[in-house]
């Protein structure tokens, strides 16, 4: 079996300006707090994020997660559901230094796992007649350019077509994993995580334990490791 193991100076080669990222957690937790440090310590800048939540700006009221590179300004658009715990992102969005796409965290969600299965959408009910159905950018829809989400009526009622998630890297973080990937989530910091592990090109996992292929009981695998390319180990 080929190592997984990747050492955390190592992270940077994966990492590039503009690239799409996702990280998984709610609040900060099971956001991998040491990839989010070598991800602000290689100097990439310009990145797409994906995630359920912008966690904290303030690392005393909480675990900072995805707020470490708000507050250094390297997030040019963040897609996520919910910021209003986080006031550096709510200033930045004020004075035009990032891009927010507000989209509810269900919504999220499943567009997440549409995107791990190769699927063109998600119709949903969530959203129709909001502001949720406005689009920064035109999209095209059965050739034509539209300027709102697409809404298709399905026996009377409205569905809006939303789009698939996918990103050039998942970085997440378990309290377990062995040494081929398999991973364990602890309550909340499971959230997204095994969705997003689909939904990645490449996936780095950030462990609290690493133990020996065969230790998990197989019932208990949240995400199987043929999903997971690296495993960033405790240190």
């Amino acid at each position: 079996m080929t190592s997984k193991r990747l050492d955390i100076d190592k992270v940077a080669s994966f990492l590039r300006d503009g690239m799409t990222i996702m990280y998984g957690g709610f609040m900060g937790n099971g956001t991998p707090p040491r990839l989010m440090q070598a991800i602000l310590d290689s100097g990439v800048k310009d990145l797409t994020v994906i995630g359920d939540d912008a966690a904290f700006s303030d690392a005393t009221k909480g675990p900072e997660g995805i707020g470490l590179l708000v507050r250094n300004h390297r997030i040019k658009k963040m897609i996520t559901g919910h910021i209003g715990l986080n006031k550096e992102v709510q200033r930045q969005m004020i004075a035009g230094e990032i891009e927010i796409e507000l989209s509810p965290i269900g919504t999220i969600a499943e567009r997440i796992r549409a995107g791990g299965a190769g699927l063109g959408g998600v119709l949903t009910p969530t959203g129709v007649g909001t502001s949720v159905a406005e689009v920064d950018q035109p999209l095209t829809f059965n050739g034509q350019q539209l300027n709102r989400k697409p809404t298709l009526n399905i026996n009377g009622r409205d569905y809006l077509l939303e789009l698939p998630l996918r990103a050039d890297l998942a970085v997440l973080e378990a309290v377990m994993a062995d040494k081929f990937g398999n991973l364990v989530y602890y309550t909340s910091m499971r959230n997204h995580n095994p969705l997003m592990a689909f939904a990645a090109e490449t996936v780095i996992v950030e462990a609290h334990q690493i133990v020996e292929v065969g230790y998990i009981d197989p019932d208990h695998v949240m995400t199987p490791g043929v999903l997971v390319d690296h495993i960033v180990y405790p240190g």
